[in-house]
């Protein structure tokens, strides 16, 4: 086995925590993640709790959120006060999209192969008089010419997910950070793909925007994710959707004073996603103190496996698998066998993928053992 014994640890300890396990071998994380029993005990509470007591525990369930906050910061090497709590990835890329202040000319550079929420937001300012540029790569290797050439001196922004979805491509931040820097241009990251697996520090990497939901990796719940905001940015970014959480004294109903908070929560506005938040909360607390790292190595490990496995069964592995650029995400394809079939037979038999763009993908987490890639590897051959 290519495993240590310390991620055949976080393996086993991950996986007595997840009751999806009982039925399925689940390799979806990329598009949902199942939940934990922690975080499934957390939302049981929660409606209890609503159920018998209304708002009379209201301040103690603040309380988590801002414990939250903390943690977030602390997953990315942040301050709180450059995190904002945001009700999925589209929102917080929103933040920036809508509130920078744009000029007539202006243009966002990005990749052909991007998730929509990491391009339709940058789309949306064409009304404003801002070009959004489409690069194309390779499976998501990118020619440093080719996006050399695309920037200018009105390119404002560069936007890039550190993995991408139909790819499995980890792109290499620090690379594309200081690409963006040298040429004055903003950096944005949709971190969706990584963020829960991959350890990642905005002090080692000086990126100036962040953007992550928390219903893949960090199996969380829809509904909740985060922004990073660099505190140094905040007021160039004008805030959208102010309420009452936006404000120094969001609890002051009685008195009307628009005095923004000197943090992120400045771009929080209305009322929090109690739910979605508490059920990240719990299973981020989890993820974390299993350790960022180990878990990472965990994936890294048998996405390895899952790739030789596979290839020994007739499947042509499609997604770069070189050391740096390797993420939990793993394409392929059954030569000869339409991938909507095989999909439907894997379900049918209890393992649950996706189909993208005609191939097949698999998202295991450090939960997944030897068992579900040996049910993978069975259905997927069989013709």
């Amino acid at each position: 086995m290519i495993e240590t014994h310390n991620n055949r640890n976080v393996q086993h300890r991950l996986r007595a925590e997840m009751p999806v396990t009982e039925r399925w071998a689940y390799m979806d994380h990329a598009a949902l993640a199942p939940l934990p029993r922690p975080t499934v005990q957390r939302l049981k509470d929660y409606a209890d709790n609503q159920a018998a007591n209304g708002d009379t525990n209201w301040l103690d369930l603040a309380g988590e959120v801002e414990t939250l906050r903390e943690n977030c910061a602390r997953l990315i090497g942040a301050e709180p006060s450059e995190i904002a709590l945001t009700r999925n990835t589209t929102a917080g890329i929103s933040i920036v999209a809508e509130g920078l202040d744009w000029r007539e000319g202006d243009n966002v550079v990005t990749f052909a192969d991007e998730y929509p929420a990491n391009v339709y937001p940058w789309m949306n300012q064409a009304c404003r008089g801002v070009e959004t540029r489409l690069i194309e790569t390779n499976q998501g290797r990118i020619d440093f010419d080719k996006l050399d050439d695309a920037c200018d001196k009105r390119t404002r922004l560069l936007a890039v997910s550190w993995v991408g979805f139909q790819t499995g491509f980890r792109q290499s931040l620090a690379k594309l950070c200081e690409f963006a820097h040298d040429r004055d241009i903003l950096f944005f990251v949709d971190s969706i793909q990584g963020l829960g697996v991959f350890p990642f520090s905005v002090n080692d990497i000086p990126i100036d925007f962040m953007a992550t939901n928390g219903q893949k990796w960090m199996l969380g719940s829809e509904g909740a994710g985060f922004a990073f905001i660099r505190h140094e940015h905040l007021n160039r970014l004008r805030p959208i959707g102010v309420g009452c959480n936006s404000m120094n004294r969001p609890y002051d109903f009685s008195t009307i004073e628009f005095d923004l908070k000197e943090t992120a929560g400045r771009y929080e506005g209305g009322s929090h996603i109690m739910p979605g938040y508490l059920a990240l909360g719990a299973s981020l607390k989890l993820l974390m103190d299993l350790g960022i790292a180990n878990i990472a190595q965990q994936v890294l490990d048998y996405t390895d496996l899952s790739c030789e496995r596979l290839a020994q069964v007739g499947a042509r592995i499609e997604s770069h698998r070189d050391a740096d650029h390797r993420s939990g995400i793993v394409f392929f394809t059954m030569p000869g066998r339409d991938p909507n079939e095989v999909r439907a037979r894997c379900l049918r038999n209890g393992v649950a993928l996706s189909n993208r763009g005609g191939r097949l993908r698999i998202s295991p987490h450090a939960y997944n053992d030897d068992s579900d890639l040996e049910r993978l590897c069975e259905v997927v051959s069989c013709q």
